[in-house]
């Protein structure tokens, strides 16, 4: 059989064929191993697009951390602010736990009512509206005597004035010198027969008034829960119902220190009654003292009361008991109140006065600085300017 001998020439018929083929391999090729890149125009537009994103991004961190910078310093004002507040009241607080441990009792809420009777620590404190002490002396039966004969219930009236409108009344006295002397036992048996003491662990003196002044809010404050505590002196007469809804106006003040107010000349003559030896602390010579109440009368409200009780050892005491006690509530904050309605004259000046409607609180001679001779004119003095004697019973507080 003949061999044919190949030419090593591709058929023409076939070309057709590979070049359709090679054409789809290499669509096929192109298409999975190579895109065609982004023209310049948008390479440009991403290149932009991404650095704005970008100076977005470091734009809102620092608007972020601005804002983060300003939160803190509000805050930090704020807590600036909460301290400072807490501040005061810890300060309160502190006061009233001091007052509490001193005298071993808990602290009272304030909204008892009058009459309530609150045991601490096993002993009985009770809720009244205010206590007046009546300071005097042991040689001053006679000045007691005309105030109970006037102005001041006695026996069961006392008790029921304590224990319907939270009104108590005592005199308040210390001790002699000599234990059990024969000026004790009279008070003892003065005692036995009013019931309407109240001891405090002083010796008398008249050059001691600033010290049994302390002693007496510090005493009354452990005894009592009141809202206000008041001297007066044995001398001066008092108008209860009267008093009584004056210091109510004054009930929701927390600081209130209530008189008459006053600012007498510094006296550094020692040859005069009222000579002050610490002259030189106020200043050149015919300078005034501070305002301060006059010292015939006036009131306090419990948290000055209180002060005075956790203070005492370092309160620092003047040659007159009134500019004392004016001095310790320099430097706190204590509302002044100049009631001249607690130091009208005697008749006939209280007497116009009642007879034009506006009782007084209290009545006293200046000259005196007490009613002149009080023993024989206190019945007179209540006669013409008392409120009458069911005056204090109508009273609501």
């Amino acid at each position: 059989m003949m061999k044919t001998r190949s030419s090593g020439k591709i058929s023409t018929k076939w070309i057709p064929i590979f070049c359709i083929s090679f054409f789809f391999i290499g669509m096929l090729f192109t298409n999975r191993l190579w895109e065609p890149p982004e023209s310049d125009n948008k390479l440009i537009a991403s290149h932009q697009q991404n650095e704005e994103l970008k100076v977005i991004c470091e734009d809102c961190g620092t608007k972020k951390k601005s804002k983060d910078d300003t939160d803190v310093m509000e805050e930090v004002s704020k807590t600036h602010e909460s301290i400072k507040s807490l501040d005061k009241s810890i300060s309160m607080l502190q006061m009233e736990l001091a007052a509490s441990r001193g005298s071993n009792k808990e602290l009272v809420h304030p909204r008892e009512s009058v009459g309530t009777v609150i045991k601490q620590n096993g002993k009985p404190k009770k809720k009244v509206f205010v206590v007046i002490g009546i300071n005097t002396a042991f040689s001053s039966r006679r000045r007691r005597d005309s105030v109970r004969e006037s102005w001041m219930p006695q026996g069961e009236k006392l008790k029921k004035l304590e224990k319907e409108k939270g009104i108590v009344i005592r005199f308040t006295i210390g001790h002699s010198a000599t234990s059990n002397s024969i000026l004790d036992r009279a008070i003892d048996s003065e005692e036995a027969q009013h019931h309407d003491f109240l001891r405090l662990e002083h010796i008398e003196g008249y050059h001691e008034l600033s010290a049994k002044t302390k002693i007496y809010f510090s005493t009354a404050v452990a005894k009592w829960d009141a809202d206000f505590y008041v001297k007066v002196d044995d001398d001066v007469h008092l108008n209860l119902g009267v008093f009584a809804s004056t210091l109510a106006h004054y009930r929701s003040k927390p600081r209130v220190y209530i008189g008459c107010m006053k600012s007498g000349p510094v006296l550094a003559d020692k040859n005069v009654k009222y000579h002050e030896p610490e002259f030189w602390k106020f200043g050149e010579d015919g300078n005034k003292y501070f305002r301060h109440a006059t010292g015939q009368i006036y009131a306090i409200s419990k948290d000055l009361a209180t002060y005075i009780s956790i203070n005492q050892p370092i309160l620092h005491k003047f040659a007159n008991e009134d500019v004392s006690l004016g001095s310790w509530f320099i430097g706190l904050d204590v509302e002044h109140i100049d009631e001249r309605s607690m130091c009208c004259g005697t008749p006939p000046d209280c007497e116009w006065k009642a007879q034009a409607g506006n009782v007084c609180v209290a009545s006293f001679d200046w000259s005196c600085s007490g009613i002149c001779q009080s023993v024989e004119k206190m019945k007179f003095v209540h006669e013409k300017c008392g409120e009458g004697d069911d005056g204090v019973w109508g009273v609501s507080l």
